[in-house]
């Protein structure tokens, strides 16, 4: 009798600690979890500052991806048809142009949020968020939308962009304060990623692709020359894209390539690099 009394016992136990195991609590943490779906790397960095620990994040274009020739995987629009929000850019980047209206057919029950609502576009130009006061705006709006899905964490969805768009700030003074020790305001790049950046702390942007094409030989020399005459002895270059047109400046010029990267995920952190090495370039 009292080994049949502990078989129950143990029995018990184990049926106990089955329905309470880790995997069955992350299973029950994942079907409450946020399913958002963003375009980029950045826009899933605003997500999860925004979102904590409610959201998981699918971003379609991946690190050192070009999203102007990018093709979504079976994966990636499998987990779109689960997807709660999508979070696009929304300033005409050539991956959402050519994919949205198939995203939402996919899932026509996601909420779309436009991250741009509100920002002064530059025609051509869809780089919105390396404006750290555009960015602010994108974060505004992807909280609206999160509230707007889970109204309930209104609340934490907000201390948590308040939070986030104090360090915004914070990063907007650095930024002001270190660029107004320079003088010099242009600098050159191989992609015109850095528009809005530019038009923000009033500096010129410099660019050696036209329109996603590589310069034609004249414009090379027109290129090499107006460098020589400015100064300029840093071209700077994204992963995302070919370096052989800036390679040939620099090699003209006397100056060097330094990469730096409109789509890296930690955004404060990278924008503090850029600032970095864009100081040192103007020096």
């Amino acid at each position: 009798m009292r080994k049949k009394v502990i078989l129950t016992l143990v029995s018990f136990c184990l049926i106990f600690a089955t329905s309470f195991s880790p995997a069955k609590a992350q299973m029950n943490q994942d079907s409450e979890v946020i399913r958002v779906v963003v375009t980029i790397l950045p826009l899933a960095d605003f997500v999860e500052n925004v979102g904590g620990n409610k959201v998981k994040v699918t971003v379609m274009v991946p690190p050192g991806a070009n999203p102007h020739t990018y093709e979504p995987t079976p994966a990636q629009l499998r987990e779109l048809t689960r997807a709660k929000i999508y979070v696009k850019v929304g300033s005409g980047m050539d991956f959402e142009l050519t994919w949205m209206n198939k995203f939402i057919e996919i899932n026509r029950n996601m909420l779309i949020c436009d991250s741009s609502r509100g920002i002064q576009i530059i025609r051509k130009d869809p780089h919105i968020w390396l404006s750290p006061l555009n960015a602010k705006i994108q974060v505004e709006n992807i909280y609206e939308a999160l509230v707007k899905v889970d109204p309930v964490n209104r609340r934490y969805y907000s201390c948590n962009k308040e939070n986030y768009i104090r360090k915004l700030n914070e990063l907007d003074t650095e930024i002001r304060k270190e660029l107004s020790k320079i003088k010099k305001r242009e600098f050159m790049v191989f992609h015109p990623a850095w528009g809005y950046f530019a038009r923000e702390y009033n500096l010129k942007q410099i660019a050696v692709e036209k329109e996603g094409k590589e310069p034609a030989a004249r414009d090379l020399v027109k290129l090499i020359e107006q460098a020589r005459k400015i100064g300029i002895k840093t071209i700077f270059v994204s992963p995302q894209f070919s370096t052989k047109g800036a390679k040939v400046i620099a090699r003209e010029i006397g100056g060097k390539l330094v990469f730096i990267d409109p789509l890296a995920r930690d955004y404060i952190e990278n924008m503090h690099r850029v600032l970095s090495e864009l100081i040192q370039a103007l020096k």
